[in-house]
């Protein structure tokens, strides 16, 4: 079993930045692939970033790349999302993964365990 906690959502100005951090605990964590999802109101769950157990290997929506950038620390059991220039569209629960064969992968089912969520909202 594997539990996820998100952190560090909250309302921003368009244009700004927030870091999403996802503590991990239970099973390995080092080498299951993690990744972040985001769900706005009235619409599908859909990928944002994934990094894969070494953090060699990382992916990326194309609406967030660039502006975007997916990070872990084994040590720490930790992982993070940095998200910049943020625009009101990025409005949406972000939701932090695991997926314990390492493998990374866009599609929502593909993945073994989810966080509660955490709020982001950015104004415009």
């Amino acid at each position: 079993q594997v539990q996820l906690v998100e952190s560090g959502g909250g309302l921003v100005q368009a244009g700004g930045s927030l870091r999403l951090s996802c503590a991990a605990s239970g099973r390995t964590f080092s080498g299951s692939a993690m990744g972040w999802f985001r769900q706005a109101p009235g619409k599908e769950r859909l990928f944002v970033a994934a990094i894969s157990g070494s953090g060699w290997h990382i992916d990326y929506a194309d609406s967030v790349k660039g502006r975007f950038t997916v990070s872990r620390d084994n040590s720490k059991n930790t992982v993070s999302l940095q998200m910049n220039s943020l625009t009101p569209e990025d409005t949406a629960v972000y939701y932090c993964v695991a997926r314990i064969s390492g493998i990374l992968a866009t599609h929502v089912n593909m993945w073994d365990y989810w966080g509660q969520g955490t709020q982001v909202t950015v104004s415009s």
